[in-house]
């Protein structure tokens, strides 16, 4: 069983990550609108979320090294911010666009 749970992860996170090089510009990812939305639901949000907390963690860690810089806006933007962003703030099943303007997902 954990084998095959490994096995599906692997095949997401490869699925996911090739999947811009064979998207057209407007069309769905995997083909179609409602399969997008299930493998961002089931899949990519809670991959996401992870990273989010991941990013939490990196940016508390990097806080004594970039608050004495001034950077530490900046660390929170990239860590913080972008991935909370396309976690939460990006309309189920597009995986190129967040926020109800529809802007580039850590574009801003």
């Amino acid at each position: 069983m954990k084998k095959l749970f490994i096995a599906s992860l692997a095949a997401g996170f490869l699925s996911w990550s090739s999947a811009p090089a064979f998207a057209q510009a407007d069309d769905a990812v995997l083909g179609d609108r409602g399969s997008d939305m299930i493998v961002d639901l089931v899949l990519v949000r809670p991959l996401t979320f992870v990273g989010s907390v991941v990013g939490v963690a990196a940016f508390l860690v990097s806080l004594p090294f970039t608050a004495p810089s001034g950077s530490a806006s900046d660390a929170a933007r990239e860590l913080v911010g972008k991935p909370l962003e396309y976690t939460f703030n990006r309309p189920l099943g597009d995986f190129r666009n967040c926020g109800a303007d529809r802007h580039p997902c850590g574009g801003r």
